[in-house]
């Protein structure tokens, strides 16, 4: 069956191997779904993330930091019939005590934090979240460079529930990274040198 004549929500994981790591694509329901190219806004965000998050916890701790977290930038993960590329998505040390292998890495993130684009939004927004909760992604982090906030989500039974959302200016201690002072203009291109407005 050609391409135009394959039913919608068909594709299936082999298939997803197959393609060119370069497309950049996921594999959500079925469908192959490309992620939007980064643009300065989204870059920067992702960038300060993984530097904040990563220097505390993305190692075994010690010397002030602690530690206790596998941290990967667009690791492919393998949920269900689907594949995700997060922005960033981390594994607890002592529920992973390895690296998670392989590619798609199919252990379940205990963090997922995605950075909207125009482009991606509605998918990290709906169908994405829906997944993530549905595998028990324990935690959901979403930064919109478009209104410069931050928000975080904790799994409950019915769904993601948003705990915190907060703007440039504001500075956070988010679950589950709460032991680390997060200053959110910094995402957003706030000079992390700068005292707090």
């Amino acid at each position: 069956m050609s391409d135009p004549e394959r039913r919608r929500g068909t594709h299936t994981i082999r298939e997803w191997l197959d393609q060119p790591e370069e497309r950049r694509l996921e594999l959500i329901g079925g469908e192959f779904v490309e992620k939007a190219p980064s643009d300065w806004a989204h870059s920067q965000a992702q960038t300060w993330l993984s530097t904040i998050l990563g220097t505390s916890f993305a190692r075994r701790g010690g010397r002030g930091a602690p530690g206790g977290w596998w941290m990967g930038l667009e690791i492919d993960i393998h949920l269900g019939e689907n594949v995700f590329r997060p922005d960033l998505s981390g594994w607890r040390r002592d529920r992973v005590p390895a690296m998670p292998p392989g590619r798609p890495v199919a252990i379940r993130p205990d963090w997922i934090g995605e950075v909207l684009s125009e482009e991606n939004a509605s998918t990290d927004l709906v169908p994405k979240m829906r997944h993530y909760w549905r595998a028990g992604v324990a935690h959901y982090w979403i930064a919109d460079p478009r209104t410069e906030t931050l928000a975080v989500y904790r799994t409950t039974p019915d769904g993601f529930m948003q705990i915190v959302v907060a703007g440039r200016g504001e500075t956070v201690r988010a679950e589950p990274f709460e032991a680390v002072e997060l200053r959110v203009g910094v995402l957003f291109g706030d000079d992390p040198d700068d005292a707090p407005e």
